[in-house]
């Protein structure tokens, strides 16, 4: 079985949502529906793709305000976040007025998000990582089959997620990095919540902030 994706940069943030599908089955999922849905919808029905869940890597909202309009459009279950995120989640009204966003509601996926979990599209699976840092809740979703990642905002080509924000940890993000994604191997390509894609290999020889001579020097 493959995974397939296309993204479909959403929001004034330019965020990577995602639309994955079996090849086998054409069944697929929306990754971090941050905003226009009926673009998502559109980029699915031209691969011909079967909607059948959500899934979401962390509660920010440029990654996850349409995702329960979207959900209860299709009516699919939505997935994920990890349960420590559900702080953010309850804040999308008011940082969707903040930003300028269309209305957001707080709301409970059906199903939060573990390490250890796995994820089904169609006749693939993912391996669900738990990855804070970022955000407390943040997981990291892998396709070992087809060696790919979407990591959400841990990693980006060249740098790494923001730590700025409330219950956002530096080191604790970077120990994520080492500790959970470096050891899915250097080949394996990631799609990052902004920006264009790398390969774990190439951020662990160029990135300014986790690569191996980086941290040798940390």
């Amino acid at each position: 079985m493959t995974i397939k994706a296309v993204i479909v940069p959403v929001t004034p943030f330019q965020q990577n949502c995602s639309v994955i599908w079996c090849e086998d089955t054409k069944k697929g999922a929306v990754v971090d529906p941050g905003g226009e849905i009926d673009r998502i919808l559109d980029a699915a029905q031209q691969q011909g793709v079967i909607i059948e869940k959500v899934l979401l890597t962390h509660g920010h909202l440029d990654h996850c305000s349409a995702a329960r309009v979207l959900a209860d459009r299709l009516g699919v279950p939505l997935e994920g976040p990890h349960k420590d995120d559900a702080f953010w989640i309850d804040r999308l009204p008011d940082d969707c007025a903040k930003y300028g966003f269309p209305e957001g509601k707080a709301f409970t996926p059906d199903r939060w998000l573990d390490e250890g979990d796995t994820v089904t599209v169609g006749d693939c699976e993912m391996a669900v990582y738990h990855c804070p840092g970022h955000t407390p809740g943040h997981v990291v979703f892998h396709d070992a089959e087809d060696g790919i990642a979407w990591v959400g905002d841990v990693l980006f080509q060249g740098s790494i997620g923001r730590t700025d924000f409330p219950k956002g940890d530096g080191p604790t993000l970077v120990r994520s990095i080492v500790e959970k994604l470096w050891p899915l191997g250097d080949e394996t390509v990631f799609v990052p919540g902004h920006g264009p894609l790398s390969t774990f290999g190439q951020e662990r020889q160029s990135n300014p902030f986790v690569s191996d001579h980086a941290l040798s020097h940390a």
